[in-house]
């Protein structure tokens, strides 16, 4: 990919969380591309993205997602990022990386790698339950 390219899909990427559309996801993937996060406790097709999406906004309607960095070689991209949420009124932050596989351009493969104590923090405190079914 050129470097143009990959900007491309970046900042397609970085829109698509900023819009919290599902639809924009979609267009980033291949109908066969896979998802692996610690968020969810299988792997996600891409096509279950949209619902995904919902359910993100609908337990999380204050979640902010924000691009701090990132870089790639030949097709693999990698986007360093931040969330923030607000769970009993305390703000919480957390860091993680995804690692992308392009392929023509589409999401082959995201492989999600992040700090998990904010997320215990709030199934500790049954603030997020985790998601299981979508």
């Amino acid at each position: 990919m050129t470097c143009e390219e990959v900007q491309d899909f970046v900042t397609r990427f970085a829109a698509a969380w900023a819009a919290r559309d599902g639809n924009a996801f979609l267009e980033l993937w291949h109908p066969d591309g896979t998802l692996t996060t610690p968020l969810v406790d299988r792997v996600i097709k891409g096509a279950e993205l949209a619902r995904l999406m919902e359910v993100q906004t609908a337990s999380a309607p204050d979640f902010v997602w924000q691009l701090l960095d990132w870089t790639s070689r030949g097709n693999v991209v990698i986007i360093e990022w931040q969330t923030t949420r607000h769970v009993n009124g305390a703000r919480f932050s957390w860091r993680g990386v995804d690692k992308f596989r392009l392929r023509d351009g589409k999401i082959a493969e995201e492989v999600v790698y992040s700090d998990t104590a904010p997320l215990r923090a709030f199934r500790s405190g049954q603030a997020l339950e985790p998601i299981t079914k979508f």
